[in-house]
């Protein structure tokens, strides 16, 4: 858990005592200066207290101090904060390992816009884990067998419910191939680089043998790139939302390159209040949406198609360890 190493004394200490099942399953640590010590795991939030028990009383919890919060700025950001401008514009930086630090604090606008990001006393430490095996039960729904082709597909889910997790594996998957089904040529556009958790442009998880990835690169962007330069066969982003990110999938589809997305959304009821995701919904560009529920360790696919009707749903129950 080399993520641990992240945070200074006493957090470390702290966080390294916690029972074991709990550590190995955590999803989010959550650091706000002078308030409760909270973490997440498996959809339920608890405070942790100096002496590393969890508890729902907050009052129980550690707080952690200015120079707590100061020195683990200090170490996320390599002691040279300056030099992470953009990061900051962002309000997230994202570490090697493809774990992602949320910031909060005092924005500085410039024309209206967030300019820098300063006097920083929150932080959300999302923990990155590689699930070999997430897309099993997924992945033979999303293989046309009458053209040998990955479906154009859409997986919605809110926030922490494993899409990012799903992304990585079917990348891995869909890449290495099997006696069953072919490989294909794999470019992720990783915009916040937590798909592969590149370091200095080497991705760190098993993304496949066959993929390219395009690191810290804007999605709508990082697309059109990899469609001109590495000709993939399947191309796969998280969380579009953008005018621009609908306008490169379209490019892509009608290009010949199925395209694997994720978007936030509950249901294609949620997705069509989204104006540019609703125009990619009304054209019918994606032939497969698939919707997480979750539900501590169970997590079940919904699935419909490109007319939104369901998709018989046997057989795509997954039941194992959290998604990140």
């Amino acid at each position: 858990m080399k993520w641990l190493d992240l945070f200074p004394e006493p957090l470390k200490t702290i966080l390294i005592n916690m029972p074991l099942q709990l550590l190995e399953t955590l999803e989010e640590v959550r650091i706000r200066e002078e308030r409760p010590l909270e973490i997440n795991t498996n959809g339920e939030h608890y405070f942790v207290t100096q002496h590393s028990k969890p508890s729902k009383i907050q009052s129980e919890a550690y707080k952690p101090s200015r120079q707590d919060t100061h020195r683990f700025l200090d170490l996320i950001s390599n002691h040279s904060l300056y030099t992470m401008e953009e990061e900051l514009r962002k309000g997230f930086i994202t570490i090697p390992g493809g774990h992602r630090i949320g910031l909060a604090g005092r924005t500085v606008l410039k024309n209206g816009r967030v300019e820098h990001l300063r006097d920083i006393s929150g932080f959300n430490v999302r923990i990155a884990k590689e699930v070999n095996g997430a897309a099993d039960r997924l992945l033979p729904h999303l293989v046309d067998h009458r053209t040998s082709r990955i479906k154009h597909t859409l997986i919605v889910s809110p926030p922490q419910q494993g899409k990012t997790t799903l992304l990585r594996d079917l990348a891995r998957q869909i890449s290495h191939g099997n006696e069953k089904r072919q490989s294909y040529k794999v470019g992720i556009v990783d915009e916040r680089s937590e798909i592969a958790g590149s370091y200095k442009g080497v991705p760190t998880f098993d993304v496949g043998p066959r993929t390219d990835v395009m690191d810290a690169c804007p999605k709508a962007e990082g697309m059109m790139m990899l469609i001109r330069s590495m000709s993939p066969e399947v191309l796969i982003v998280d969380e579009i939302g953008r005018d621009e990110d609908a306008e490169a999938i379209k490019e892509a589809l009608n290009a010949g390159i199925s395209v694997i997305a994720s978007a936030h959304g509950r249901d294609m009821a949620d997705l069509s209040k989204r104006p540019f995701i609703k125009d990619l919904i009304q054209e019918e560009m994606f032939q497969l949406y698939v919707m997480i529920d979750r539900s501590g360790k169970k997590v079940t696919y919904k699935m419909a198609d490109s007319k939104h009707r369901a998709i018989q749903q046997q057989g795509i129950t997954s039941v194992g360890g959290s998604y990140a």
